[in-house]
């Protein structure tokens, strides 16, 4: 089920606070293109917005924001030329990814009136990437680069901003799902246990035990008949039954998806796997049988678990295996867990503190350690 919530995504810009003095006009021009880069990120997330930095005190004060806020990524503006002071106090605590953004205002200057505050305010936007990546670097922080232009439009930046934006939501829906299992692995089947501190030292899903006298009680409190009905139905439309399918043949079985879709809401559930050894067939059996088309249910609603989209309910054992590191985390076939840990032991050790976040590894298609060349 979709875990309602969003990533906050820090956002700050910085110049140099010597220009200003020197360069009045400098200070509108930087706050109008402040303005307009924020709205390039899109609503989906929550905007930690940390002003416009010219000082390392102001730096510091948006590093405090960011902490409280707990952000999940944050995105720099390079707004011309600053130093290293305007940026990492902002971000020495934080133990998230930084994207800088080098997109210039102009494409190219008109050489023949272009001055100093017109070059520094609107085309100088790359003159600090190369010393915040190289403190970036010394920092072990894992970081990224978006260059661009303003003028004319760059659809690229603005997709780059939203892939960035949508790894982040990944992250922070993964901090606030909890999987299910319900009984207990089948004796012997040693490939589906779980580290459960692993999983939540990493990708902070906590599991949840669930008996299945627990599961068998789900549906006793169920009594909208308009829902079971409407569920029933969708059943119907959905499964061939063999003998013919009528609503009164489901019933139980439409009550027990609708209690469940419930359950996986009010115990924020993204996965869940289920396991019997067929002794309690009374009781187990027949509610697994239930409980499988509620599985078949939300997968065919559009709820099966994808890293690009919400993370939901799925009914596969392998989605255990997956998340456990054995197996793509991505129905797109980016690179998963597995991935990161085949490339952190490729990595000499003292630089495995800097590999990218396992989450967001899936994102950084490409992106490696200098001189770190999988393969």
């Amino acid at each position: 089920m979709l875990v309602n919530t969003k990533a906050r995504i820090g956002v700050f810009a910085i110049a140099l606070g010597a220009y200003l003095p020197q360069f009045p006009t400098l200070v509108p021009e930087f706050e109008g293109q402040y303005k307009e880069f924020k709205k390039l990120i899109p609503d989906t997330v929550e905007l930690i917005d940390g002003g416009i930095v010219t000082t390392k005190e102001q730096s510091m004060a948006a590093g405090d924001k960011f902490r409280a806020a707990d952000v999940d990524l944050v995105i720099l503006q390079l707004l011309t030329y600053a130093t290293s002071y305007n940026m990492l106090p902002a971000v020495r605590d934080l133990d998230v990814p930084v994207v800088l953004v080098n997109v210039q205002k102009m494409r190219a200057p008109e050489y023949a009136t272009t001055d100093t505050p017109t070059w520094l305010g609107t085309l100088y936007a790359c003159g600090a990437v190369g010393e915040m990546v190289a403190d970036l670097e010394r920092a072990g922080k894992r970081h990224a680069v978006i260059t661009g232009v303003v003028e004319g439009g760059d659809p690229q930046v603005e997709k780059e901003i939203i892939d960035w934006c949508r790894a982040a939501q990944v992250r922070r829906r993964f901090r606030d799902t909890n999987i299910a299992q319900i009984g207990r692995p089948y004796p012997g089947m040693m490939d589906l246990y779980i580290d459960e501190t692993n999983l939540y030292h990493r990708m902070w899903l906590y599991t949840k035990q669930f008996d299945w006298e627990k599961m068998w009680a789900i549906a006793d409190n169920i009594t909208d008949e308009d829902a079971i009905r409407a569920k029933a139905q969708d059943i119907l439309d959905t499964f061939e039954i063999e003998g013919g399918g009528t609503i009164e043949k489901v019933w139980d079985m439409a009550k027990y998806v609708v209690a469940f879709e419930q359950w996986c809401k009010d115990e924020q559930l993204g996965f869940v796997a289920s396991h019997y050894d067929g002794f309690a067939q009374g009781i187990a059996g027949k509610l697994d049988s239930m409980l499988i088309p509620a599985f078949s249910m939300l997968i065919k609603q559009g709820t099966a678990c994808a890293v690009e989209g919400d993370i939901k309910v799925a009914m596969a054992m392998g989605i255990l295996k997956v998340i456990a590191g054995t197996g793509q985390l991505s129905e797109r076939h980016q690179p998963g867990p597995q991935a990161y840990h085949e490339d952190r032991a490729r990595v000499p050790w003292q630089d495995r503190r800097r590999l990218p976040d396992p989450v967001l590894s899936a994102h950084q298609r490409g992106h490696h350690l200098p001189g770190h060349h999988p393969g």
